[in-house]
């Protein structure tokens, strides 16, 4: 089935579809990674936006059951060189296609993603649609004009209730404030020996608080921070009250929380190969990242909040803390461990506030 994308600003490129067969406009965004694509396609963070990838062959290992990142799929569009429809992976249990069928994200393949990549890196994030090859470019132009970028997509894809991740013989409970949660985040925090309460975004610290959690947790997502003001109020309260950690949108929330300040980046940062540096160790990690938006490293003086990793690529700010308060963040992904080390690191120094707070509880 022959399709054409469109972007904003009035290119087009035609190409075969896939996935399903409805028309789609969003923000289109590129992503490096070589390997991922169902992690990428079930990563609550991408709800709202038709994502490039770079990598030329697509859909060549299927999907498994044991690799959603959530339990449901709020990506719009896949846009790849090459879809493979015949898997070869003695693992898996069904083709990219038919889950992007099942939940309503369209495909297009045959593109230059290697021109498109360009173009966004060069031009930015935009908007476009896909859509069928005889829809005039006028009325797709007009279409875009009119498209507003959604401002509720936390509250989209936040759990509508509390559910709960139980560990074996546990020490801690950890509230999760799910943001658009990727579930291997709630996997790391149980081998901490944690129990996890995962709440949806906008339950209160009071109600947190009935849980009896050793800590908190703030989830990546996606959007603007500046829109989730339920979770920005809630660290205000928390904060000296709990340990934080929070990554991604959790980072980006915290440094608002503070009194920092956030900007849309021209492009993101969305793959599996930004070297960031630890101010503290000073080691290099190549990190998986997924992101819009960014705190403004200028504006951590006087919040508070420590610069603790910076990006290697652009100087962007990718971790903080506050020591006297328990509160660490990050913005790229420690749970995707891409290497060399193993940057789940992090969660062992959350573990570590967890133990202090818990044994001064006893004190």
């Amino acid at each position: 089935m022959k399709r054409k994308l469109v972007l904003e600003n009035g290119m087009t490129f035609y190409g075969e579809g896939f996935g399903s067969k409805k028309e789609k406009i969003a923000e289109i965004v590129f992503n490096t990674s070589m390997v991922g694509y169902q992690e990428i396609l079930s990563d609550p963070s991408y709800c709202d936006q038709i994502v490039v990838m770079s990598y030329p062959l697509i859909g060549n290992y299927g999907l498994t059951d044991d690799d959603y990142e959530s339990k449901n799929i709020y990506m719009s569009g896949f846009v790849v060189r090459e879809y493979n429809d015949l898997p070869s992976n003695f693992r898996y249990t069904r083709t990219l296609g038919d889950a992007m069928e099942e939940n309503g994200v369209v495909g297009i393949s045959e593109i230059d993603t290697r021109e498109l990549v360009r173009i966004i890196r060069d031009y930015g994030s935009m908007k476009a649609i896909i859509t069928n090859v005889d829809k005039p470019l006028e009325k797709c132009l007009e279409e875009l004009n009119n498209y507003k970028y959604p401002i509720n997509q936390v509250e989209k894809v936040s759990s509508k209730r509390v559910w709960y991740s139980r560990t074996r013989n546990p020490l801690y409970n950890v509230v999760c404030v799910d943001c658009g949660c990727k579930l291997n985040i709630i996997r790391k925090l149980n081998e901490l020996k944690a129990n996890v309460i995962v709440v949806p975004y906008n339950t209160s610290f009071k109600e947190i608080m009935k849980y009896h959690p050793d800590g908190l947790f703030l989830s990546n997502g996606p959007g603007d921070p500046t829109n989730v003001k339920q979770v920005i109020n809630l660290v205000k309260e928390a904060k000296g009250k709990l340990p934080i950690l929070g990554i991604c949108l959790g980072h980006q929330i915290i440094g608002l929380a503070y009194g920092a300040s956030t900007y849309k980046m021209k492009f993101g940062h969305r793959g599996a190969n930004h070297p960031v540096l630890d101010l503290e160790t000073n080691k290099v990690e190549i990190t998986s990242q997924n992101h819009s938006y960014a705190i403004d490293k200028n504006s951590l003086l006087n919040t508070g909040l420590k610069l603790t990793h910076v990006n290697l690529i652009d100087n962007e700010a990718e971790g903080m803390k506050d020591e006297i308060n328990k509160v660490i963040s990050v913005q790229y992904h420690p749970e995707s461990a891409a290497g060399p080390e193993d940057s789940t690191y992090l969660f062992n120094r959350f573990e570590k506030l967890l133990k202090e707070a818990k044994a001064n509880a006893k004190a």
